[in-house]
């Protein structure tokens, strides 16, 4: 199987972010960055297979020269080789514009499986996937938490609302989108870091592939959560209060 792994870089999680001058984005200069967890996820799937029934897995990423450390990481945990979509502009793209600068550099690769992360962690817009599956023309499917191959092409688990989960099956080529937390994430080895230096990284514009930055939506500004405290008195009995109380942490506060 050849499988195509869409991966972004993204700030870290726990990275302190300040919002820049133009308000329609955040310094990036002092921020760290990562392997978007879903798209992390999106990958370990796509190894786990070729383990299985050998083959390609082939990791693309768009952004400026700095996501190449990102790539770097992806190939040191066992993918074959990557492109990298040199594009400075990634965050002024909708997920159209994203998709298409994705679209246009794996079209000719005829992979039997394209894998993107759910959605990703800085936008979390969920729809370059999708979107990126139209483009190519093939069927597709999201939430997935575990794919098999079958004779006929895939048999996936999707993840829905309320604990229920659904079982579909796909003939090939397939895109499919992945949830966090279907597989345990692998580390990169030293001997991963080391043959990931010599693993064929091409770099490709985003000019050459004839995908102009012209989005659907602008952002207009972007703002930091305001943090808000409040105070609720439940009134009743200890017995009345105590149901009240377990109901918002379970449907308003989502802790339980």
């Amino acid at each position: 199987m050849k499988i195509i792994v869409a991966i972004k870089q993204v700030p870290e999680r726990d990275a302190q972010v300040r919002i820049d001058s133009s308000g329609k984005w955040i310094e990036e200069s002092e921020v760290q960055y990562a392997m978007n967890e879903s798209d992390a996820y999106a990958l370990e799937e796509a190894l786990q297979l070729k383990e299985k029934h050998s083959g390609e897995v082939v990791v693309v990423s768009a952004g400026p020269e700095r996501v190449g450390t990102t790539i770097r990481e992806a190939l040191a945990k066992g993918a074959d080789r990557a492109i990298h979509i040199d594009c400075s502009d990634l965050a002024q793209r909708d997920a159209l514009g994203s998709a298409r600068l994705l679209a246009e550099a794996i079209r000719g690769e005829n992979a039997d499986l394209v894998l993107t992360g759910l959605q990703s962690d800085d936008l979390g817009y969920g729809q370059t996937g999708v979107i990126l599956a139209e483009l190519l023309g093939v069927p597709h499917a999201t939430l997935i938490l575990h794919v098999e191959k079958t004779d006929a092409g895939l048999k996936v688990k999707r993840e829905l609302e309320a604990g229920w989960f659904q079982e579909i099956e796909l003939p090939l080529p397939a895109a499919l989108t992945i949830q966090s937390g279907g597989n345990k994430l692998r580390y990169a080895t030293l001997m991963g870091i080391k043959k990931a230096k010599t693993k064929e990284m091409r770099v490709v514009s985003a000019a050459d592939l004839g995908a102009a930055a012209t989005p659907v939506a602008t952002l207009q500004s972007i703002e930091l959560p305001k943090k808000q405290r409040s105070t609720q008195i439940i009134e009743g009995d200890a017995k009345a209060a105590a149901a009240t109380l377990v109901e918002k942490l379970k449907f308003e506060v989502r802790v339980l």
